[in-house]
């Protein structure tokens, strides 16, 4: 049971992302974010997968999975709607 409830959780959190893709794109700037932390929480998701997609534990496969590819699109959205700062 308790497997279960964490594996619904692993896929819901990530979807916590599509908001601040909203966000960005609707204001079509993302310049309160900043492209450092977005990066570095992008890379560690990237450094993780492969240990991740090994392991034997559903979970935390799924939640991985799931990350990379909601933050690979924040990441992308970010970059898209940065603008100069001059």
């Amino acid at each position: 049971m308790l497997e279960k409830i964490a594996f619904v959780a692993a896929i819901i959190l990530p979807l916590w992302n599509i908001p601040l893709i909203v966000r960005v794109i609707k204001r079509r700037s993302s310049s309160d974010i900043s492209i450092f932390w977005a990066l570095g929480v992008w890379i560690c998701f990237v450094l993780m997968a492969p240990e991740a997609l090994r392991s034997s534990d559903r979970v935390w496969r799924a939640f991985n999975i799931m990350n990379l590819i909601f933050f690979s699109a924040v990441v992308i959205v970010v970059l898209a709607y940065r603008k100069n700062r001059r």
